[in-house]
């Protein structure tokens, strides 16, 4: 009987151990801001204008983005380390990873993809956590 009272402690040490890390990530989930930065190449050059000013400011639209800006490469000197290939890029500020996943499911952000996924070529994406 000891030997099961023993057991039973310590299934139930190992179980409240292994439940403390998720509750813990999911706690630090919602309060991790994150930064998600998009860059896209287009598939023509010339439509750059209409897609910084009429596609990508419905990203910023979202329910769940705090902050948006959008913009192109800046005419900076050409250098080995800088990456001037893109045509538009956007930044979005979260105020948790939730609301960045919540943004992915955004009927704005569904709209966006439907609307405009033909115009580009390439589409990168960096998340930051901040």
């Amino acid at each position: 009987m000891n030997r099961r009272r023993n057991f039973l402690k310590t299934i139930s040490a190992a179980s409240a151990a292994a439940f403390l890390p998720i509750t813990s990530i999911a706690q630090k989930m919602k309060k991790q801001k994150m930064i998600h930065q998009v860059y896209f190449w287009l598939h023509d050059e010339n439509d750059t204008q209409e897609f910084l000013t009429a596609a990508v400011p419905m990203l910023g639209k979202c329910k769940t983005v705090g902050k948006f800006i959008a913009g192109t490469p800046a005419d900076t000197e050409k250098r080995e380390v800088v990456d001037h290939s893109w045509q538009v890029s956007c930044t979005l500020f979260f105020d948790s990873l939730e609301d960045q996943a919540e943004y992915q499911v955004d009927p704005q952000h569904l709209a966006f993809i439907e609307k405009y996924s033909s115009m580009w070529k390439t589409v990168k994406v960096y998340d930051i956590a901040i």
